[in-house]
């Protein structure tokens, strides 16, 4: 069942279910939602008294995957237009052309092709391409240092995620959304880390957040970085 409770001006909607346990459960999900697992029997009105006590680290959890989210708005793909490289701005400009290839020349990316309705294809890919070479050389030297705690992902791979920058996987497999290109080093490092951190301590706990700290110290700042840049 679903329900709601309301904590100062926000509504905090969650996922209830009851289970055969001895302790009340909240988690938050990356995608933001709210699930609860109550013992057999517990009123409703405890279950939400629990939920509005813990209300300020809801909030705290959203916030937090919040940060996750890419919010670049739309884009036209058309002369003149900004796109971001490496959290660089670039103007975009369309040039005709029988041979298409994409380049970066100066303060332009230039996308030569024999059909502008293409040029979007064309972009895209070169993102694509990038991402692949730069993620893999900017994850290296962390992977290496992280060895030292007895991990290491098994692959890294990209996947357009329309909620995610990144995420892990119980095997070990980093997932990495190819619109980080479009972010600095600096926040593509945090994500990197932050993901491997998670192959140390799989949930957001203390200890979790203290790995993170030490092996990436100024990860706030590039996580309020990547938050500005990509909204």
């Amino acid at each position: 069942m679903t329900d709601y409770i309301v904590f100062g001006s926000k509504r905090i909607d969650f996922e209830l279910t009851f289970a055969n346990r001895k302790s009340l459960g909240i988690t938050v999900t990356p995608d933001l939602d709210v699930r609860v697992k109550a013992p057999d029997g517990t009123p409703i009105i405890d279950i939400k008294e629990r939920l509005r006590k813990r209300a300020p680290w809801i909030i705290r959890q959203q916030s937090f995957f919040l940060s996750f989210h890419p919010k670049n708005p739309p884009r036209k793909f058309v002369s003149g237009e900004t796109h971001l490289f490496l959290g660089r701005p670039y103007r975009l400009k369309i040039i005709d052309s029988e041979i298409e290839e994409v380049k970066i020349s100066g303060k332009f990316i230039e996308v030569f092709t024999f059909e502008k309705s293409r040029a979007e294809a064309l972009l895209c890919e070169w993102y694509l391409q990038n991402a692949k070479k730069k993620f893999h050389s900017i994850a290296a030297p962390l992977i290496k240092r992280f060895k030292k705690y007895e991990v290491e992902p098994s692959s890294i791979i990209l996947r357009n995620m329309p909620t995610r920058w990144g995420s892990c996987t119980p095997r070990g497999k980093i997932i990495l959304n190819p619109e980080l290109i479009k972010a600095p080093k600096g926040c593509i490092e945090y994500v990197i880390v932050h993901e491997l951190c998670h192959l140390v301590h799989p949930n957001h706990t203390q200890k979790f957040v203290d790995l993170q700290t030490r092996e990436f110290r100024d990860w706030e700042k590039w996580k309020g970085r990547l938050e500005r840049l990509l909204a």
